[in-house]
């Protein structure tokens, strides 16, 4: 089921990537030979490489793509890998995880009770929209934290 919904999270990010690209190519040649520009076009560029960045954290766990300190980790045997690994999901990514969501959850509220919007002319409404990302995101995140343990654990005992 998580390993369904990762996938399905990644052909969403990568279709939003590439309406990113058109948006930002539209706005590009709009601005600078025809003189015109729209803020909300703008803001819209924002909210979308929003939804690829935040998007892509859980996906870039998943794979173990993420950034990590290889200096001693690549020199540690499988067993040590595994369970540092296991280590830093359980007490560093899914604590951080549950506390994004947590405090996410408030905040996207106080937006949406707010009726929060751009405060620029013409910019774009709805601001609780982008900002239920967060929590979102990290709701991925902390489901492919559990999936790397689970899989993890399942390594480690191989061992």
């Amino acid at each position: 089921m998580i390993d369904k919904s990762m996938q399905l999270l990644s052909y969403f990010t990568a279709f939003i990537l590439v309406a990113l690209v058109g948006i930002v190519f539209y706005d590009a040649l709009v601005r600078y030979f025809f003189s015109e520009g729209s803020i909300a076009l703008q803001e819209l560029e924002w909210h979308f490489f929003d939804v690829v960045i935040l998007l892509s954290i859980a996906y870039a766990l998943k794979h173990d793509a993420h950034v990590r300190v290889d200096i001693f980790y690549d020199g540690f045997s499988e067993k040590t890998k595994a369970l540092i690994d296991i280590f830093s999901l359980l007490v560093f990514v899914l604590p951080f995880s549950f506390l994004i969501i947590y405090i996410g959850v408030g905040f996207v509220e106080m937006s949406y009770v707010q009726h929060e919007a751009s405060s620029n002319p013409g910019g774009l409404s709805h601001r609780w929209i982008v900002k239920s990302l967060m929590p979102l995101a990290f709701i991925f995140v902390a489901l492919s934290a559990v999936e790397r343990v689970i899989i993890t654990f399942k390594k480690l005992k191989a061992l």
